[in-house]
């Protein structure tokens, strides 16, 4: 063997880590036993124990491992000399040792800090990526998994584990029975996602910071090789254009939502009925009632009208047919046929269960259908960000000729509206009191205050809330609507008493959870949010139920009935201003009774 060879051979043996290391130690310090006793052997003074030569390999091992041993040595010089230098060479041995081992724990602990082992659990949730929005999933998750005995939220982002530790601990405080565990690593490569166990997972969140990244953790999954049958994928785009080519990447199992379209149309929507961001809120956390999907055997034949009254906790919003397709809302007569889940809004899905007897109508509460009629509105939206020309495009289908939208902040957007809308746009500084007074702002029926995407969130929030405070000494009488960015500033902003909050990040977040748990229920949510078919609405208890008078929940849900709309509960307006629900009272009880007063509001899902 050549000395360039031999040397090439050592480099491979030491680069093997800290085994190597300790092996190499061990063979130079048994060459240093084998040699000094064999020098020293002659020597050893007859009689003595170390007269034999195994005799003497012991004394010199226990020298080169204990240097103190050689204190008590003596006899012949040669012999005492050998017992030095193998202590000497102990020495050095037992050095390095220390080092080595001490490098290598350093280097193990290293590991288990950058989380590289691998997630050994059955069917637990997994986050990909990291953003914002991961500490109200976590918080949600955690919520949805209470009744389990055991639950595990898996976290694999490309950071360091002990920060995603920290910054989750700091935020979410106790997570009761539930563990939340984090590795480190790329999302998109194959090793890294090996850590997080996908093969075992329930369910996969995706959040990356950008679609360009989501596309690239969605092939990674796509491309991989399942060991059993691949977990639903959950993920949302930021940007519309982007939405065909992650479907396409994700593949047949993943669910990909459109997060600013999203935002837009809860916006829209809540400008025109105050009260419903809290309704969706109400929808989308696991704190109150949630949307579930379940086969009713006894039900089958009946109709749909029929069974609204099936449950005394629950409340029936709709049917998914045997052939997959959502219908909320279905005409009255519309019969539920074998294999069809009923859709049903309930505290928890333990919760779901027929009540005994039919609950008490009392139909001389009942007021008859009125004939709604769409009038001209005024809308002013101030400010300006990406999704202001999706407002617009939403705010479309609900403006009838003669209506108004004037935009202040930047020049109009392209976007098509009916004839006779007349859209007129003005740049100006909408966090200026005088700005606003002169747009005359009392005398619009709709405001929508949106989030400036030009500063940072904090910012952006702060603008908008000197702007909601110069509305609200205007005393404006139409309704406001402000888009917030953190869930904690708005807190800060019921000061200003604007009607409506919309957190966008909030509510994609919340659906994306609720998705991760039945990734069905996104065709429920998409006819909600749509201005096609049925939709929530917050009506006027008095066109339903007689001001004043004693009526069961079961009547109100009647005298919906007979509209052809699904009543799901209803808003105090006494009690509009009060977090945490806002006035809003989803899925009572049919036996309840109520007493409605003039400004309370019947949520209903129907069509207009």
């Amino acid at each position: 063997m050549t000395r360039e060879r031999l040397r090439y051979w050592f480099d491979n043996t030491m680069s093997k880590g800290t085994p190597a290391l300790i092996g190499w130690l061990a063979v130079v310090s048994l060459i240093l036993i084998l040699v000094v006793t064999t020098m020293a052997w002659p020597f050893a003074e007859s009689g003595a124990d170390g007269h034999s030569w195994w005799g003497v390999a012991w004394m010199s091992l226990l020298r080169t491992l204990d240097p103190g041993t050689m204190g008590g040595d003596d006899g012949n010089p040669v012999f005492v000399l050998m017992m030095l230098v193998v202590t000497i060479g102990g020495l050095f041995v037992v050095s390095a040792l220390v080092g080595v081992l001490s490098a290598g724990l350093d280097s193990k602990l290293e590991d288990l800090r950058k989380g590289r082992s691998r997630v050994v659990e059955q069917g637990h949730t997994i986050i990909l990526g990291w953003s914002e929005e991961i500490f109200a999933i976590v918080t949600e998750l955690i919520k949805a998994k209470e009744s389990e005995r055991r639950s595990v939220v898996a976290v694999l982002a490309d950071m360091d584990k002990v920060e995603m530790e920290e910054q989750l601990r700091a935020r979410l405080g106790d997570t009761g029975r539930a563990r939340v565990v984090c590795r480190s690593g790329d999302p998109a490569e194959h090793s890294a996602l090996r850590l997080v166990s996908p093969d075992a997972a329930a369910s996969i969140l995706v959040l990356p910071t950008d679609d360009a990244e989501l596309i690239r953790i969605m092939l990674a999954l796509s491309s991989r090789t399942w060991s059993g049958v691949q977990p639903p994928v959950v993920a949302a785009v930021s940007d519309s254009d982007n939405l065909a080519a992650a479907r396409l990447a994700g593949g047949p199992h993943a669910e990909v939502i459109d997060s600013q379209d999203i935002a837009a149309r809860l916006v829209v929507q809540s400008c025109r009925q105050s009260g419903l961001s809290a309704v969706y809120s109400d929808l989308l956390d696991f704190d109150g009632d949630e949307i579930y999907m379940r086969a009713e055997p006894v039900l089958v034949g009946r109709m749909y009208g029929e069974a609204l009254f099936a449950y005394e906790s629950a409340t029936l919003i709709g049917l998914r047919t045997n052939d997959g397709q959502v219908v909320v809302n279905p005409p009255s007569d519309t019969v539920i046929r074998q294999g069809d889940l009923l859709i049903l809004i309930a505290p928890d899905d333990s919760m779901i269960r027929l009540a005994g007897a039919a609950p008490v109508v009392v139909p001389e509460a009942i007021r008859g259908p009125r004939t709604a009629r769409r009038q001209a509105s005024r809308t002013l939206i101030l400010g300006t960000n990406s999704r202001r020309h999706r407002i617009l495009r939403e705010l479309a289908p609900y403006l009838p000729p003669g209506s108004e939208i004037h935009l202040a902040g930047a020049p109009a957007d392209a976007v098509s509206l009916p004839a006779g809308v007349l859209v007129s746009a003005e740049e100006c500084d909408t966090t200026s009191g005088s700005v606003l007074k002169a747009l005359d702002v009392p005398s619009y029926d709709h405001t929508i205050v949106l989030s400036d995407e030009a500063y940072d969130a904090r910012k952006a929030d702060a603008r908008t809330l000197m702007t909601l405070l110069h509305l609200r000494d205007m005393r404006t009488g139409g309704t406001i609507v402000s888009e917030m960015n953190d869930e904690r500033n708005r807190h800060l902003a019921e000061v200003a008493r604007a009607d409506d909050f919309v957190v966008g990040g909030k509510l994609v977040s919340l659906l994306l959870t609720q998705l991760a748990e039945n990734r069905h229920l996104a065709q429920v949510f998409d006819q909600l949010f749509s201005h096609q078919g049925s939709e929530i609405y917050l009506k006027p208890a008095e066109d339903y139920i007689q001001v004043g008078v004693p009526a069961t929940f079961a009547t109100v849900l009647e005298a919906a009935r007979r509209r052809g709309e699904t009543a799901i509960g209803y808003r105090r307006a006494a009690d509009s201003g009060q977090a945490p629900g806002y006035g809003v009272a989803l899925n009572p009880d049919k036996s309840l009774s109520l007493r409605f007063e003039p400004g309370d509001r019947v949520i209903v899902l129907s069509e207009d």
